[in-house]
């Protein structure tokens, strides 16, 4: 009977009974659907591809996900850039000692196919992956080892944490270009200041069409003289008397050497000048946590390398000029490495420390392969780094120099005043300040084309705010720049101009500190790269 009256209801409310099928139906579809979803994502947590452990997942930018868990190809080729730096000093560094628990970094499993080398192929079907045990066990995603050992090995342990030795030949060796290049460069640079007004510039160069052609080495000293006046020094090597290492930060230039030891650089030059020969002892300590780690840009046959294993150092020593010797104690240095080709380069550059950071900024003009064309020129960058290392890395897209003072040096030049820049990344902004009191020209052919190369020493005043605190801090420091023009000059914001300012970008710095032009030759390594696709790590006190 029941079913008699429902069937007849229907039968005769028809339209009321579509409209009540039809949305029965949707809920049931949409039921299907969030059950369907559940179960996806149930079976995604469980997947070995995405699985990490820990609390927070660090991936590339831009990568994708559903690619990289089934192999596809946009999950092909990504890794995080300088993946040790990140492991060390910055997830895992002391800033965040008290959140961050333990650091896993991780190479995601990639599908290989497997054939024995002896026998006929049948391919085995493999995963493959790397991590570091002990801190995959730490959180929560170690592997389950049924057959065998699975420990953290020296090789684990020196990429967690090695030791001063390791670090600093990690991030100071040298390279072997792809191709010979007559115009590749690979140096040393130093500063010290060893007085009020009396500072040396130190580059130990190697240079040329290395490793089949014609290449060499080169000393270059630059001495200010606390009276007012720069001198020069060179000492030039053939390549029979270069030794460099290209997994070491050592370099042996004929009598002269750098060497690294424990962390602590031992510099010996002897070169000769107009003033007589100078020779020099200096010992460098880099301040703990104030590097910053190699950096290379490509673009066609262009390559350029830069790193800062010294962003701020003490040193001490002694140095002679004309047997007149003076003592160094505990004075400020600086130390970083450069490489690559350098045909047509100029660049943006000023590193400086204060009461209690250190600042970097650069940029870099690379050649464009149509001379007709302008320069490439990527944002220029600003670093700050404290006792804990790197506290933020900002972008800044122009230098507003002002005003005119006489330059020293072989021409008839003019450097800038003063200038000031204004860099931001999200909600940190910082305005950097400066007003030059001592300048350097030397004249350079760019492109056929002479301008004049700027060493500058000044003050900063630095202001703005970082990581919502208020930022504060002033100091002096060296900075670089080109100007096409040995009188006129631009009282705006720099841009490549024939009255003006060039204005170069990033990364990247110096070519050495003389007016004459230099035909030596440098070097390839192994360049070792680590496709790291993944870090996980824990904190204290539940998620962040």
């Amino acid at each position: 009977m029941l079913l008699i009256l429902a069937f007849r209801h229907l039968w005769v409310r028809k339209l009321r009974s579509l409209f009540l099928l039809l949305g029965f139906s949707l809920g049931v579809g949409v039921m299907i659907v969030l059950l369907s979803v559940g179960e996806a994502m149930l079976d995604q947590s469980r997947d070995v591809s995405l699985l990490g452990g820990g609390e927070v997942t660090v991936l590339p930018e831009g990568i994708d996900i559903e690619a990289m868990r089934t192999g596809g190809p946009g999950g092909m080729f990504f890794s995080i850039d300088r993946a040790r730096f990140l492991t060390r000093l910055v997830l895992g560094g002391p800033r965040y000692r008290g959140v961050v628990r333990s650091v896993a970094p991780a190479i995601e499993g990639k599908l290989l196919y497997l054939c024995r080398a002896t026998a006929p192929c049948r391919p085995t079907a493999v995963r493959a992956g790397g991590e570091i045990p002990g801190r995959s066990r730490a959180l929560g995603a170690g592997l389950d080892v049924r057959v065998g050992n699975w420990h953290d090995s020296a090789a684990d342990s020196l990429y967690i944490s090695p030791t001063a030795q390791r670090l600093y030949d990690e991030i100071d060796r040298f390279h072997i270009p792809a191709r010979p290049d007559s115009t590749w460069g690979e140096w040393h640079y130093f500063n010290l200041v060893s007085g009020p007004n009396e500072w040396w510039y130190i580059t130990y160069l190697v240079g040329g069409a290395l490793p089949s052609g014609r290449w060499g080495g080169r000393v270059l000293i630059t001495h200010r003289r606390p009276g007012g006046g720069y001198e020069r020094f060179t000492a030039d090597v053939p390549s029979h008397q270069v030794v460099f290492d290209t997994a070491r930060a050592d370099l042996t230039i004929g009598s002269n050497t750098v060497r690294q030891r424990d962390g602590v650089y031992l510099l010996r030059a002897h070169a000769r000048g107009a003033s007589g020969p100078v020779d020099l002892e200096l010992s460098l300590h880099p301040l703990p946590n104030r590097y910053f780690p190699p950096v290379e840009l490509r673009q066609d046959l262009f390559v350029s390398g830069y790193a800062v294993p010294g962003l701020a150092a003490i040193g001490s020593g002694r140095i002679c000029v004309a047997r007149r010797c003076t003592s160094v104690d505990r004075a400020p240095a600086y130390h970083d490495h450069n490489w690559g080709v350098w045909r047509d380069v100029t660049w943006e550059w000023g590193a400086a420390t204060g009461a209690g950071l250190s600042l970097l900024y650069g940029g870099l003009y690379s050649p464009n392969a149509d001379s007709t064309a302008p320069a490439v020129s990527p944002a220029f960058f600003l670093a700050l780094a404290d006792s804990l290392g790197v506290r933020q890395v900002l972008r800044f897209k122009e230098i507003d120099y002002q005003g005119a003072r006489p330059a020293e040096g072989r021409v008839r030049a003019s450097a800038p005043e003063r200038f000031s820049l204004i860099a931001a990344r999200g909600p940190d902004t910082v305005r950097l300040a400066a007003v030059v009191e001592h300048a350097l020209a030397s004249e350079l052919a760019i492109s056929g084309v002479p301008r004049y190369f700027l060493q500058m020493r000044g003050r900063f005043t630095l202001s703005g705010r970082v990581g919502g605190e208020v930022l504060s801090d002033s100091g002096m420091g060296f900075f670089e720049t080109y100007s096409d023009s040995s009188t006129a000059y631009s009282s705006g914001v720099g841009s490549p101009s024939t009255e003006g300012w060039v204005h170069s970008q990033t990364a990247v710095r110096r070519s050495p500190s003389s007016s004459e032009t230099i035909s030596l030759y440098p070097s390839s390594s192994r360049m070792r790269r680590v496709s790291i696709t993944r870090f996980c790590f824990r904190s204290y006190g539940g998620r962040r």
